[in-house]
């Protein structure tokens, strides 16, 4: 876990929007955050050009769409992402190691070439929407955590620079991958926020408290009356939390 990120730092808010104008809107008004993942719906709906008006706002991007292709088609999309100026992106562990080593090959060649910051590459194990009855349904032994353990320890065999996983596996990870590995938790939910369609969630402090560098948060904040409002009282419980912890 790394011990420099403030707590609002920490947070990565989710535009799960449907158009440009929305996530703008947010990137203006959630001023204080510093990085925004842009996910399939958005990015289907407004292409790489958003990409660039995030970053015009001062902004990082965290470009989550999971990539899950023939090593090559991965490779591509990932030195695509590197011209794009991505701070992070998402691939999907079962993709396999030899698909993930040629994405970290490319993106260090690319970013060293390019004279750029090379990009985080996220190893996603497990969706926070599957449960057991879930991955058993789809050929999987239905057993969440040693799934998620497999495909994390796979991700940084390969040079992944994190591990996507849901806040309840985070202990397990960091035990299979160790310290100095990127854990994204998504999944995060207030206390006094709905569950929504996420299955294993959890609150902000205690997934910090876990060990989570990042957290991804989505509708708690962009959905509420006052999406500032809600972005601060997470810091804020995440920075009392860090006070009671000293």
């Amino acid at each position: 876990m790394d011990p420099r990120l403030s707590p609002g730092r920490r947070i990565i808010i989710a535009l799960d929007v449907e158009n440009k104008e929305k996530g703008l809107e947010f990137v203006k008004e959630l001023a204080e955050a510093g990085i925004f993942k842009v996910g399939l719906e958005l990015f289907t709906a407004e292409g790489p050009a958003l990409l660039k008006d995030i970053q015009a706002l001062g902004k990082r991007v965290f470009l989550d769409l999971k990539l899950h292709d023939i090593p090559n088609t991965v490779a591509e999309a990932v030195r695509a992402g590197v011209r794009h100026g991505v701070h992070m992106m998402t691939i999907h562990a079962s993709g396999g190691l030899e698909m993930m080593a040629k994405a970290a090959e490319v993106a260090r060649a690319e970013s060293e070439k390019r004279g750029v910051e090379k990009p985080l590459l996220l190893g996603v194990t497990i969706l926070t929407s599957l449960k057991n009855e879930e991955l058993g349904s789809i050929g999987m032994v239905p057993d969440t955590s040693a799934q998620v353990q497999r495909l994390a320890a796979l991700a940084r065999k390969a040079g992944m620079d994190g591990i996507v996983c849901s806040a309840r596996e985070i202990e397990l990870v960091r035990k299979e991958v160790g310290p100095d590995c990127l854990v994204v938790t998504p999944g995060i939910r207030p206390s006094w926020a709905a569950a929504q369609d996420q299955k294993r969630i959890m609150t902000p402090a205690e997934a910090v408290k876990k060990g989570a560098d990042y957290l991804v948060i989505g509708r708690p904040i962009t959905q509420a009356s006052s999406p500032k409002e809600a972005f601060f009282r997470i810091a804020e419980e995440l920075e009392a939390h860090g006070n009671a912890t000293d």
